[in-house]
């Protein structure tokens, strides 16, 4: 009998990794798939009757794969809605002119125009230097790039996200009437983005808009020969209570641990002012992939592969806390979960929240990926849905793709199908497959 990381063991696991990715190049659903979730659902931001649509299309493509066993999972989530008027104008010396921005994920609605004088920041530490002389009763900018000297654009996000996470709340404490919080991009356009923040409940709640990344520099330099100009801004978001809406789960039975969970996954929630492809539209059909390819190529799995399609990622993550959460009550047991919500590009390698005995075991798996252009394995953050399950036992992973563009389309109306190509989607679908058939087999 072979054993794992004999010659021939080696040999036969490269195969099947050949095959694996031969299967997906030549006979992939992913790209078409994701074009139905784009073009003929569209956005599915939590509490939307879109999300509805897209639990029921993401449940029928499942079990019209195969899959042993195909259930929903309730979900209560928040029902936040954008409505119809999304209007910045910026007035200076008699004239107006229109500003990009939409609505920050979350925010409370203006009534009517809210309209006020402007003060720039760059961080918020600035309001507590500045104080509420220089806030009180204005509109703030928060314009503080993200830093383009970090390779790395997750981490450049990361450390520009708290300006719009937290930036209402901080503003709101010296007596501000709204804000406005560059895009979280690198890019340079016209195209506000949008994303989740928060509300202390202790401070009043203002209105918040991202702005686009040309309409925060152009205040920028306004602001320097009229330090007194105002910005007006219109929204009509609202919220309502939370209603029920579903994980989607499927699974591939195990032959010889079946109570033991390999979960592959990404979030079928999405904004609501692009199509959702990148995020998540993507991880949700690579991973929906991982299983047409196992079960087209016959392979039956000694964990049992388990594919969830999380709802919530966006503005809550009630979804992944769900799942986490019903896992426990049962004593489930998960070995591995594998995300991806990085983008549909060209995959580079997985970061993993894992001791030091998977880690290793995963480097050695390199040499079976490296020919598809997967070579880096970093010790790091792993996902927002999966983060919720982790414990000392079970091993988590994100793909991570390459990274460059990603927030170019990241929360705007930019990230449709049409920004999706179609050979990196597959890549990334292979990448994932290839990263289960090794854990399942080769389970450290």
């Amino acid at each position: 009998m072979d054993t794992p990381g004999s010659h021939s063991t080696q040999a036969a696991d490269s195969i099947f990794i050949r095959s694996i990715y031969d299967e997906v190049l030549a006979n992939a659903e992913a790209h078409e798939n994701l074009r139905v979730l784009c073009k003929s659902i569209g956005h599915r931001l939590s509490g939307s009757p879109q999300l509805d649509a897209a639990i029921e299309w993401g449940h029928t493509l499942l079990a019209a794969y195969g899959a042993d066993s195909v259930y929903r999972q309730s979900v209560m989530v928040p029902h936040w809605i954008r409505g119809n008027r999304e209007i910045g104008r910026v007035y200076l010396d008699g004239s107006d002119e229109p500003l990009s921005i939409t609505a920050l994920g979350g925010s409370v609605g203006t009534e009517g125009e809210l309209r006020a004088p402007l003060v720039e920041v760059r961080y918020l530490e600035d309001l507590d230097s500045i104080g509420r002389n220089a806030i009180e009763d204005r509109i703030v900018l928060f314009n503080r790039p993200m830093d383009p000297l970090l390779i790395n654009t997750g981490a450049a996000y990361g450390g520009a996200f708290d300006q719009r996470s937290d930036g209402a709340s901080r503003a709101a404490m010296y007596g501000a009437k709204g804000v406005l919080v560059r895009s979280l991009t690198h890019a340079l356009d016209t195209f506000p983005h949008t994303g989740a923040m928060r509300y202390r409940d202790s401070i009043p709640r203002i209105p918040a808009a991202g702005i686009s990344t040309v309409h925060a520099s152009m205040l920028h330099n306004a602001l320097k020969e009229h330090p007194e100009l105002e910005v007006g801004m219109e929204l009509s978001c609202e919220a309502f209570p939370d209603r029920e809406q579903a994980n989607v789960i499927a699974e591939i039975r195990g032959s010889e641990f079946p109570d033991e969970y390999i979960v592959i996954g990404g979030h079928l929630d999405s904004w609501d002012i692009g199509e959702g492809a990148h995020d998540d539209g993507a991880g949700i059909v690579q991973s929906i992939e991982v299983l047409r390819t196992l079960l087209a190529l016959g392979y039956r799995p000694r964990h049992t592969i388990r594919i969830v399609l999380f709802v919530n990622e966006e503005n809550g993550n009630n979804g992944g806390e769900t799942y986490a959460a019903i896992a426990k009550e049962k004593g489930e047991v998960h070995y591995a979960a594998i995300e991806s919500d990085a983008g549909g590009f060209s995959p580079r390698g997985f970061s993993m929240e894992a001791d030091d005995v998977v880690y290793e075991a995963f480097r050695s798996w390199l040499p079976y990926l490296q020919p598809y252009g997967v070579h880096v394995a970093r010790r790091g953050w792993s996902g927002v849905d999966i983060r919720p399950l982790k414990d000392d036992y079970v091993s988590l992973f994100g793909l991570m793709p390459d990274n460059q563009r990603y927030f170019d389309y990241h929360h705007s109306a930019r990230d449709v199908w049409e920004n999706v190509n179609k050979r990196e989607l597959e890549l990334g679908a292979a990448s994932i497959a290839a990263l289960v058939y090794l854990l399942d087999q080769q389970k450290p």
